[in-house]
Order: C-alpha cells, then sequence, then structure tokens
C-alpha cells in the first residue's frame, strides 16, 4: 500500500480529498440532526388536548412554513406506511471515517502513524493497535453502560471521562502526537456510532415490531436508547475538534496534547449544557461560557509550555524513505529545501511570527527532508501551494527540480546511477 502512495501521489491526493469531502458532508448530516433532535425533544411542551399517547408537542417555523410535531414515548396507535430512520448519516460518517483513516494514516504508516521516539514497531503492528483500540473502546463503553454504574447518569460519565483521559494519554505513548489525537476522535466517534447502530437503531426496530405484532413495547427500549443519544450529544463537540486538531500543532505536537484533549471534552460539556439548558428553556447557565473560556485559557497555556522530554537519537531510514537521500538530486534539493523551507519548518523557527513549525512538518535534516518527500512533491513541486504566497521566492527552476528528484527516486534512480553515465 505504501508504495501506491508513493508511487501515485497525485492520484492518491485526490482519493484523501474525496474521500474527506464525503465525511465532512456525511458528518454534517449526522451532527445536523442529532443537534435538531435534541433540541426538539428538550423544547416539547405538554398541553391540553394532546393525542392519547402523546409526550409532547412543539411548532416551529421554517422555509416559510409552519410545522407541527408531536412525539409519542412509545408510538402512536397506528404507524403510518413510510417511517424515516435517521440512521445512514451516521453509518456512512463513520465509514468514510474509517476509510480516510486507511488512505492518510494506515497508507502513510511510516509517516504519520509511527514515531520512533514513541515506539519504534514496524506498520502492520501500529495498525494492528490502532483497529483494537477502536473495537476496544466500543466493547468497555458498552459494558459501562449496561453494568450498574450505567444506572447512575452523573457517575458513568465520570467513568468514560476518566477512560478518554486515559486513552489520550495511552495514545500519545504509542504513535504520533497527530495520530494520538485523530485516534482519540475515532476512538469516541465509533463509540457514537456504534450507539446508533448497536442500540438506538435496534431498539426502536424492537418497539415497531411489538406495536405491528399487537404487543405493549417495554418502555426500557426509549430509555436505553435516549441516554446513548445524550452521550452521543455532549462527545460530539470534542470529537470535531479532535479530527481538525491534525491541522495544528499547537494542539497535536506539545508534550501536553493528551491533557489538552482531556480538557476539550470538558469544553463540550460545558458548551452543550448551555445549548441543552436554553433549548429546554431552563434558563441561561452564562457561567458555562465562563468556565468554557477558563478551559480554553488552560489549553493555551499548555501549548506554550516548553517540552521536557527528552528525544532519543532518530532511527535508520526505511527503504522506502532512504531511496530519496540516495537519489542524484538529492543534494542540490537538501540545500534547496535549507535555503527556502528550513526557516519555518524547524524545531525553534526563526521566521516572524511561527511559532511552531506548520503542522509540525520539519525540515532540518537528511531524514527529515526523505520522509517528507511525498508532502514536498506536492505542495512546492506540483502545486505552489508552499511556500504560501511563494514568500522565500522559490523559483521555477527549483520546484522543477523537486519534481524531478521525486519521480526519479520512485523510478529508482540513484547516485550511482548518475556517476555512471
Amino acid at each position: 500500500m505504501s508504495e501506491f502512495l508513493y508511487e501515485y501521489p497525485v492520484l492518491w491526493d485526490w482519493i484523501s480529498f474525496a474521500v474527506r469531502w464525503l465525511h465532512v458532508i456525511t458528518a454534517i448530516a449526522w451532527i445536523g440532526s442529532s443537534f435538531y433532535f435534541i433540541a426538539l425533544d428538550l423544547g416539547l411542551v405538554q398541553r391540553p388536548g394532546l393525542p392519547e399517547g402523546a409526550y409532547g408537542e412543539e411548532w416551529q417555523v421554517h422555509g416559510g412554513g409552519f410545522y407541527h410535531i408531536q412525539k409519542y414515548l412509545v408510538a402512536p396507535p397506528n404507524l403510518p406506511e413510510h417511517l424515516t430512520w435517521f440512521k445512514w448519516e451516521s453509518y456512512v460518517t463513520w465509514l468514510s471515517g474509517f476509510a480516510l483513516l486507511c488512505v492518510v494514516y494506515y497508507a502513510g504508516a511510516e509517516l504519520y502513524l509511527i514515531d520512533v521516539n514513541v515506539l519504534d514497531v514496524s506498520a502492520p503492528v501500529a495498525i494492528g493497535i490502532s483497529v483494537a483500540s477502536i473495537v476496544f473502546g466500543w466493547v468497555i463503553y458498552d459494558l459501562l453502560c449496561k453494568s450498574p454504574i450505567g444506572q447512575n447518569t452523573t457517575g458513568l460519565m465520570l467513568v468514560l471521562f476518566a477512560v478518554l483521559v486515559a486513552m489520550a494519554w495511552g495514545y500519545t505513548q504509542v504513535f504520533t502526537g497527530r495520530a494520538a489525537l485523530l485516534h482519540l476522535g475515532a476512538f469516541t466517534a465509533t463509540i457514537m456510532s456504534a450507539n446508533v447502530a448497536m442500540i438506538i437503531i435496534p431498539n426502536q426496530k424492537v418497539v415497531v415490531a411489538d406495536l405491528k405484532a399487537g404487543r405493549t413495547p417495554d418502555p426500557k427500549y426509549g430509555r436505553i436508547a435516549k441516554q446513548r443519544s445524550l452521550h452521543n450529544n455532549y462527545l460530539t463537540l470534542p470529537v470535531i475538534f479532535l479530527m481538525l486538531s491534525n491541522h495544528y500543532p499547537l494542539a497535536f505536537a506539545t508534550q501536553w496534547n493528551w491533557l489538552i484533549a482531556a480538557l476539550v471534552f470538558l469544553m463540550g460539556v460545558t458548551i452543550r449544557h448551555w445549548f441543552n439548558t436554553v433549548h429546554a428553556r431552563k434558563g441561561k447557565p452564562h457561567w458555562t461560557w465562563a468556565a468554557t473560556v477558563a478551559l480554553f485559557l488552560a489549553v493555551i497555556w499548555l501549548s506554550s509550555l516548553p517540552r521536557t522530554d527528552e528525544v532519543i537519537e532518530e532511527a535508520s531510514l526505511a527503504p522506502v524513505h532512504q531511496r530519496f537521500v540516495d537519489n542524484a538530486h538529492f543534494e542540490a534539493v537538501s540545500e534547496t529545501i535549507m535555503g527556502r523551507c528550513s526557516m519555518c519548518h524547524a524545531a525553534e523557527p526563526f521566521w516572524d511570527g511561527i511559532a511552531h513549525a506548520p503542522k509540525d512538518v520539519k525540515l532540518e535534516t537528511e531524514a527529515d527532508i526523505a520522509r517528507h518527500a511525498r508532502d514536498i512533491y506536492l505542495q512546492a513541486g506540483r502545486s505552489h501551494a508552499m511556500p504560501p504566497g511563494n514568500i522565500t521566492y522559490v523559483e521555477p527552476e527549483e520546484r522543477a527540480l523537486f519534481v524531478a528528484w521525486y519521480e526519479s527516486a520512485v523510478a529508482g534512480g540513484t547516485k550511482a546511477d548518475e556517476a555512471g553515465q
């Protein structure tokens, strides 16, 4: 898979873009419907004259018309022929997210998933840990919900928070900082999607089947589904942060990235508590915004602390990267990178206004340049994305050099080949 990633970088980048586009679209649909129904549920009003079995109703205006919505905790006496199920938004969001995980982190494991200074493992082992941890997340969460702890909403949330913090720290002991936060997001999103697929929809189908058979449905199925839906509601905002975090090294590439992630989960709770309280017409708890700002300031402070953890000696390059060092163009490319890029892409950037290497991409050593050869080719060779606005004046000939270097290295060209010509 990694060979395909390097041999067809343009095609692979477009595949990544397409899958990411699908993932964002379906996530918008899922989150939108989730937020809407939570707000609708909290805003229901019990008025005189409701039909038998109706729990509450809500009047809404949108798109030039009025909507009269009624909720039945079990079901109305007669079900309509057409019943809309809100499930595919969740399923496709998870499937596209996992596909994106495969395209970026599994196919590019040597660069994006594995950090030899954290844990020196092979790509198959790292991928195995990734998949196992995601499955473990759902299993432990589901067991907790079904245990006696699950009967206490507050107690369950505290235990779940402890699990998420432990996983945040654990991921940073295995993967790159970027992959660690991304995996915490995947870990949480899997719980959310599995809630829909394994609990909420099956419970609703049991209720529908009972009604069609003339049986009285057990209200417990609705209570269980509502609990899982509430969890999804509070987890949504942190998951969005974690999915965006790979673009911001101050979030993922600092020593306290796991603690930053933990505080973001708390921010998700305070923000959603405000909206849930307002939608339920129970006032406006302004303290939640003060708490959110305080948590955010703590996140900023943690991201600014200097690293104190030690970094071991850099391991040798993998063969997939070594060929870029062995290529005949490498010396010229290295000189160009040092003169045009390394002032920003460094452990301590000395370009005014740059506090941290963009996306934590450092280009200070031969190994750095070789590992990021594909990014250099796409960002500064095939496109002019880097440097922004061509601020360091990369010449057309230099961009052509990046292209020639990458393509000849992938084709197998070496310094020895040039010497023999």
